[in-house]
């Protein structure tokens, strides 16, 4: 298969697990924006609520990624300059997920 058609099917796949993500997400959104922060910081130490969020942040690291790597590859005219772009594009998109989950992984100790 062709990578851009990989890319195509990935950017696809993701939109459809992250829309019922993002609409769960806004729906609690909803729901804490005026609590304190220990009751904020009781929602996100909810097991099913921190799961979900790491699985929509996973997601959403994910699509972006994917999104901006399409622009690399529109608008960088140079090779090298794009793998390099490329590379240290899916790097913060593992790093970042991880540091993110981390985080809320550890507010619940």
């Amino acid at each position: 298969m062709i990578s851009a058609t990989k890319k195509w099917i990935f950017l696809k796949l993701s939109v459809v697990v992250m829309l019922p993500l993002m609409l769960w997400f806004l729906f609690k959104l909803v729901s804490i924006y005026n609590l304190d922060f220990e009751e904020v910081s009781t929602f996100f130490t909810d097991q099913p609520n921190k799961f979900m969020f790491s699985l929509f942040v996973i997601f959403l690291y994910f699509y972006s990624s994917l999104s901006i790597s399409e622009v690399f590859e529109d608008y960088i005219v140079d090779q090298k300059i794009k793998n390099v772009a490329n590379k240290t594009l899916y790097l913060f998109a593992i790093i970042m997920p991880i540091f993110t989950i981390f985080i809320l992984y550890k507010l619940s100790l």
